[in-house]
């Protein structure tokens, strides 16, 4: 993870900052949850009433699980942002990789949310509405602090482009 401050380095290129790991813990609890509760149920019910043979079909949620797992890492992975001097970048998706600018003089409001599973594990997400819905954009799973200093800096620096034009 690249500590944030300065909005670039030296010769243009963003420093790119990297989601905390707290984010992947509860993806990956949402995962087990859910599809332990799948495995259980598909392993059980055909178990009790066709006889044990049929609790083989508690393997298809097991080999999600296990595919699951792996895949909301390199998800999580791929999550990124920078802060230039102009816009913030946003980076995301391993298959399909789609990267976001947000100009600071379009965003009209910056708001940072914490559901009840993301208070308890002490996360916060930064969303971003601009002009044109389609540059609307969203990062999750923040430190609340991180969360803070970012929405202060993006409202005061769309607050200065804004003003310029």
């Amino acid at each position: 993870m690249v500590p944030s401050g300065a909005p670039a380095a030296p010769g243009g290129e963003p420093k790119w900052i990297a989601l905390p790991p707290g984010l992947l813990k509860v993806r990956r609890l949402m995962l087990v949850v859910w599809l332990g509760l799948l495995t259980l149920a598909a392993g059980l019910v055909p178990g009790l009433l066709a006889g044990p043979g049929w609790a083989a079909f508690a393997l298809l949620p097991l080999a999600l699980l296990v595919w699951g797992w792996v895949m909301l890492e390199r998800n999580w992975r791929s999550w990124r942002y920078a802060e230039r001097s102009d816009d913030l970048l946003i980076s995301r998706g391993v298959l399909w990789r789609q990267e976001t600018v947000v100009p600071y003089g379009r965003m009209q409001l910056v708001e940072v949310t914490s559901g009840p599973l993301e208070r308890h594990f002490g996360l916060a997400s930064v969303q971003l509405h601009t002009a044109a819905a389609a540059t609307d954009a969203t990062i999750p799973g923040l430190v609340p602090a991180e969360a803070e200093r970012l929405r202060d800096r993006l409202t005061e620096l769309g607050e200065a482009r804004s003003a310029g034009l």
